[in-house]
């Protein structure tokens, strides 16, 4: 299983969206960990009014809305 993470904001229908869309699409064969962006200030620096930002090993895979050609590049390995 592929575990990702979901950098999220509270109350923001762009992540809440991307998560669902995640869970439907690939639920099967990730497992997301989802972190409050606002919960740490070198998060917030760094990803701001981009978020969601989704990552793998450290790595953003895409932000804003699922990039689900890069989501599935990751999944094939």
């Amino acid at each position: 299983m592929v575990e990702l993470t979901l950098y999220s904001r509270d109350g923001c229908h762009l992540c809440e969206f991307m998560l669902e869309e995640i869970e439907r699409l690939y639920a099967a064969r990730v497992s997301v960990t989802v972190l409050d962006v606002d919960s740490r200030d070198d998060w917030r620096q760094l990803y701001g009014l981009q978020v969601p930002v989704l990552s793998y090993r450290g790595e953003v895979i895409c932000f804003g809305r699922l990039d689900r050609a890069a989501l599935r590049a990751v999944l094939a390995g």
